[in-house]
């Protein structure tokens, strides 16, 4: 919570400051600050006696229904929070959609596939009070870096039939106009054993027996189908954290599948920390895409 009232107030200071300077990032800046309402620690759910929290950015003064990004943290399933994720999402909001931004259980609360679950719920939530925040249910793109990627994945090419909506079961179809896929992993089964295993991984599969079972199980590539939502992958050749063959066999997959999608790889990139050139490429081709699915109109 500390953190989330630090970005505000960081908000709110350098739209002050920019009124001042009248440079078109403080008037930005400035409209941000007074266009939206933000709804911090809704609950929209609890698990294991833990609250699930996210937080709402609503556009002001709509006059229909909002694009909505659902934005997911990354964090190798052990370690992070929906507070320090602020900067990821600016974009969004300045092109005047909503945010969600959620957390969700860590491997020290739970270990897989609690998470996939919890964001699975965060979605229906966001569903079920759609008229109350202005969401455009047709138009709800779901976002995030590294394991907030493959969250973004699994929330948005996962069935009813994968069994993974019981921590929240309804009658609402879930669905996602676009995954934006920053870094995710694709594929966990290959990151728990072989040349590629990675300690994050096994610590969120924990020594369950049937850990490969479930490993598939939470493995975006396991729902890669036709139908599947467009999904645009952004990734580093160089990532020492997630493979880029991770991203490689997705879009591979999607493409046998005919599903619209699109690898950006960022050459000699590694686990984020991409240059500003890099991340201004990543956001028009990001741009480019949601505009051809219709999402940006």
């Amino acid at each position: 919570m500390a953190k989330f009232k630090m970005a505000l107030f960081l908000l709110l200071f350098v739209s002050s400051v920019c009124r001042a300077q009248v440079s078109e990032p403080g008037r930005w800046a400035a409209s941000v600050a007074g266009e939206y309402l933000i709804y911090p620690d809704r609950v929209y759910g609890v698990a294991n006696n833990y609250q699930l929290k996210l937080d709402v950015w609503q556009k002001q003064n709509a006059k229909e229904p909002v694009p909505t990004l659902i934005y997911i943290h990354g964090g190798g399933w052990i370690f992070g929070d929906r507070t320090g994720a602020t900067l990821q999402f600016l974009p969004y909001l300045q092109m005047g959609w909503n945010v969600v931004n959620v957390e969700y259980r860590m491997a020290s609360a739970s270990l897989a596939p609690a998470a996939v679950e919890d964001c699975r719920c965060a979605l229906r939530w966001v569903v079920q009070h759609a008229s109350e925040y202005n969401v455009d249910t047709n138009r709800i793109v779901l976002s995030g870096n590294s394991a907030g990627g493959h969250l973004s994945l699994t929330t948005g090419l996962l069935t009813p039939e994968a069994g993974l909506d019981n921590q929240c079961f309804g009658t609402e179809t879930l669905k996602a106009a676009a995954i934006i896929n920053w870094y995710g992993i694709s594929d966990v089964t290959d990151l728990i054993t072989g040349p590629n295993l990675r300690n994050y991984a096994v610590q969120w599969l924990g020594s369950q027996p049937d850990r490969a079972a479930i490993a598939k199980r939470v493995s975006p590539l396991t729902y890669v189908r036709a139908g599947n939502p467009p999904v645009l992958t952004i990734h580093g050749d160089a990532d020492p954290v997630v493979p880029y063959s991770q991203a490689v066999r997705l879009h591979q997959a999607l493409t046998q599948a005919g599903v619209k999608n699109e690898l950006v790889t960022i050459p000699g990139g590694g686990h984020g920390g991409f240059t500003p050139e890099q991340l201004q490429d990543a956001f028009v081709k990001i741009n480019a895409f949601l505009k051809a699915q219709s999402v940006i109109r």
